[in-house]
């Protein structure tokens, strides 16, 4: 193919399985932040700061952007938005460490307090993210703005005590249902006012489910219902979604083709290309190591990313969250290498 697209063309038309000149290679937001200390001490704009202030994160999503490579604006730069939102209590981080629920503010599923359709969009730092999603869509248009979410296993998760929250999946399945629902239908919301705003893509991230952590049957009842619950709302507002799953799949792996996002993004201990050649209507991105990014030398990295394009996996991307400490010149070597060949 001899044409040439801008960045968000060639991730749109990626997303709805037409042909492009190379994968695109991205980095969402949300738990895959890019929000280095490299690139936050090069450029001023730091965090903590810029979870809570929509100019900030606009211009550390445009920094991160620039620095890396990476050809999206991907925000926040966190998991904890939502679940502040419906009442966990949030520490806030630092340069180096990034936000994390230190209270969950129910101890059982059956204590949950429902609030009113819409609170996340009540938040600060919603509205910050909001504020940066539509800035950045109207001053770079041909860049894609990816709005991140917390997946709903996760936020769940994040608001009862997960410990109790296991196992009242199996104990007490008719009210675990009526919470998953109810912050299923949060996330909607805020996904909604991310699409009206501007972002061209909504990234899923449900860490918590796993199948190490749910098992094969828990997953297929709770987790795959509420993400495509979410899906379908956000397609219906003509905006693709990826859907992240972190860890080993195999447990899991014959209900991954039942997930309706557009692409499929996995941990790094997946191989993709079986993964394709199972499920060929999959679009699949990743996964490159976040530990070998940090950890490993260009060379390394070059040629696991290499590898990647090889085995011509539809979107280039790490494999997970990546650390704080990883060296700039490790993301610009593998970021460098889908865009220019070289």
């Amino acid at each position: 193919m001899n044409a040439v697209f801008s960045p968000k063309e060639r991730l749109l038309r990626t997303l709805c399985g037409q042909g492009t000149e190379r994968p695109p290679v991205i980095c969402p937001g949300g738990m895959m932040n890019a929000a280095i200390v490299d690139v936050m001490e090069k450029t001023g704009h730091t965090l903590p700061e810029a979870h809570h202030a929509a100019g900030l994160m606009e211009n550390l999503a445009r920094d991160v952007s620039e620095q890396t490579g990476f050809e999206n604006f991907g925000i926040p730069f966190c998991m904890t938005i939502e679940a502040e939102a419906l009442g966990s209590d949030v520490d806030f981080g630092s340069l180096k460490c990034e936000p994390k629920i230190v209270r969950e503010p129910f101890s059982s599923v059956e204590q949950v307090r429902f609030l009113p359709k819409g609170a996340i969009l009540k938040n600060k730092r919603a509205e910050a993210v909001i504020g940066a999603v539509s800035s950045l869509s109207k001053k770079q248009p041909d860049i894609p703005v990816i709005g991140s979410i917390t997946g709903p296993i996760s936020l769940t998760a994040s608001l009862v005590d997960p410990l109790m929250f296991f196992k009242e999946l199996r104990k007490k399945k008719e009210t675990a249902h009526k919470v998953i629902n109810y912050v299923t239908e949060q996330i909607i919301e805020y996904a909604r006012l991310m699409a009206e705003n501007g972002a061209a893509v909504i990234s899923i991230a449900d860490p918590t489910a796993t199948g190490e952590i749910l098992g094969p049957v828990l997953f297929e009842e709770f987790a795959v219902p509420y993400i495509n619950k979410i899906v379908q709302a956000i397609h219906k507002m003509n905006v693709p979604v990826i859907v992240h799953i972190c860890g080993d799949v195999k447990m899991v792996k014959k209900h991954l083709a039942a997930l309706q996002g557009k692409a499929i993004s996995v941990d790094a201990m997946v191989n993709l290309y079986k993964l394709k050649e199972e499920y060929p209507a999959l679009t699949t991105m990743g996964n490159l190591s976040t530990y070998m990014l940090e950890s490993s030398d260009p060379e390394k990295i070059l040629n696991a990313a290499r590898r990647l394009l090889e085995q011509k996996i539809d979107i280039m991307a790490p494999a997970c969250g990546l650390s704080t400490s990883t060296p700039l010149s490790n993301i610009r070597a593998f970021t460098g290498l889908v865009t220019t060949g070289i």
